[in-house]
């Protein structure tokens, strides 16, 4: 079930000149991996905490500090940004950004809703411009290979997946903008959900849904429990955790297909952290992390542990985003995909909060 997107105009030469904005442990990633491509060089960084911005500017050897996003926008000698700041920021940066000709990489989820989603993606579309969700599960080899397996038939006809990160003690920094919905938007699902339901779906290659039945819960968050140790984020004890710290969904495909949808930051349970996938098919099954494929033989049923080794679409969600910009490639997360995930996302909360099935048009 591919989706169309509009090709990129690129680049065409080097170096891609990035700013990044925010500079919080996400940040540092993107420093890092930009970093990592010899056609990329990173002119900027915007950052509100003085402390922060200057210890990643001397790390990563950054000329430029600026203290506020605005002043990116009407820069020359800015090619591409990559915004790695809290959730509710995402859609109003991006947006400056593409209208001022800058590609974009955005960090998950895309937006805080579906309607600033589809600003940003037919905008990027009108200007020609790459826009990327960096959703990372989908460079590891394990589903690299498993996707091949899939395409080349070795499961047959999917029909049913169930995807899921569970983490038993993993609230990022309780009193954090994680846990607010003014700025995070929402919780579990919103935070590591997106992972696993993107992972999903790529795996399917599918992502239009017709149906989504949800539900959330705050049972850790609350008590001032399940707290982790993610992120630079500042904490405040008195603000509320008003976010979910679990959340389940059903979601039915618009082929008829379905998929189960896990995610926790917080939950009792044997192991800290469970991410993983698994597919049925008619003829096989899959299951990842480690990829196992389970079929019939002729000598009883197997479990076979598939070799990974293979790469994917460039190095990382960074590299490959300046390998898009450069026209070296194509853009492996397309944002059509992203906002079909952000639809299935925004039903999950407004099943939760009506008790009734979302149907999506």
């Amino acid at each position: 079930m591919k989706t169309k997107s509009a090709k990129p105009k690129p680049r065409r030469h080097a170096p891609v000149r990035v700013a990044v904005i925010g500079a919080g442990a996400i940040g540092a990633d993107h420093l890092m991996n930009f970093q990592r491509h010899p056609s990329a060089q990173i002119v900027a960084i915007a950052e509100t905490d003085p402390a922060r911005a200057r210890a990643a500017a001397e790390t990563f050897n950054v000329p430029e500090i600026a203290a506020d996003w605005r002043a990116l926008p009407g820069r020359d000698g800015i090619d591409a940004v990559s915004i790695a700041l809290p959730n509710h920021l995402h859609a109003e940066v991006a947006l400056a950004m593409l209208r001022a000709g800058k590609h974009v990489l955005l960090d998950k989820p895309m937006a805080t809703n579906a309607r600033d989603a589809a600003r940003l993606v037919a905008e990027a579309r009108a200007r020609g411009l790459v826009l990327m969700v960096g959703q990372n599960n989908r460079f590891l080899p394990e589903v690299q290979t498993a996707r091949r397996l899939i395409d080349a038939g070795a499961l047959g006809d999917v029909y049913h997946a169930k995807t899921a990160w569970m983490r038993r003690a993993g609230i990022p920094r309780i009193g954090s903008w994680f846990t607010q919905k003014k700025f995070a938007g929402g919780g579990c699902a919103y935070d590591i959900g997106v992972h696993a339901l993107d992972r999903c779906l790529y795996l399917m290659d599918e992502f239009a849904a017709a149906a989504v039945s949800g539900q959330t819960y705050a049972q850790f968050g609350p008590r001032g429990e399940g707290d982790g140790a993610w992120g630079k984020s500042e904490i405040d004890p008195s603000r509320p955790f008003d976010v979910d710290d679990l959340c389940v969904a059903l979601i039915k495909l618009k082929s008829g297909r379905t998929v189960l949808l896990e995610a926790s930051w917080a939950a009792h349970q044997a192991e800290p952290d469970v991410n993983g996938t698994q597919v049925f098919g008619a003829k096989a099954g899959l299951s990842l992390p480690p990829l196992k494929l389970f079929k019939n033989s002729k000598t009883g049923y197997t479990t076979e542990l598939v070799n990974t080794s293979c790469g994917a679409p460039g190095d990382n969600r960074m590299t490959h985003f300046v390998d898009c910009v450069l026209g070296r490639a194509e853009p492996f997360v397309k944002p059509e995909e992203s906002l079909a995930v952000q639809k299935i996302l925004d039903a999950i909360y407004a099943s939760a909060a009506s008790g009734r099935e979302i149907r999506l048009k």
